[in-house]
């Protein structure tokens, strides 16, 4: 025979997880997570935890929970809570990143004489006005 059989399993630890806005994936420092609002069953732990809440296009947030045991007697069985239970993360919008922006600068004027042709180029055959250049030599 075994004295196994009389030991209590260790006892587990129900904690609530919820975000504002819902939908977060929060993770305890512990390894179990899921995506709020939700509810894990953890080992209960020796020391305080923390859990992380992400979600995309906001800041990430961490929040920590104390472990509380209670030892019991004779009429009540050992315990183990967590403070806070539910566990609970407001989460901020991100700050978008602003771009970059160039001073302005005015564009420069096209020179005047690319655009135009030059003075000395015969006028285009069919033009409407006589060369002012004609007979003259």
């Amino acid at each position: 025979m075994s004295w196994d059989m009389f030991k209590s399993a260790p006892p587990t630890v129900q904690v609530r997880l919820e975000s504002s806005p819902p939908g977060a994936d929060a993770t305890t420092s512990l390894g179990s997570g899921c995506k709020t609002p939700c509810s894990v069953s953890i080992p209960a732990p020796d020391a305080p935890f923390t859990v992380a809440f992400a979600l995309p296009k906001y800041q990430p947030a961490s929040v920590p929970v104390n472990v509380i045991r209670n030892p019991g007697d004779f009429t009540t069985p050992a315990s183990v809570t967590t403070d806070p239970n539910p566990v609970f993360a407001e989460l901020q919008p991100a700050v978008p990143a602003k771009p970059v922006r160039k001073p302005h600068r005015p564009k420069k004027p096209k020179p005047a004489a690319a655009a135009a042709a030059p003075a000395e180029t015969a006028p285009a055959a069919g033009s409407p006005f006589p060369d002012p250049n004609a007979g003259k030599r």
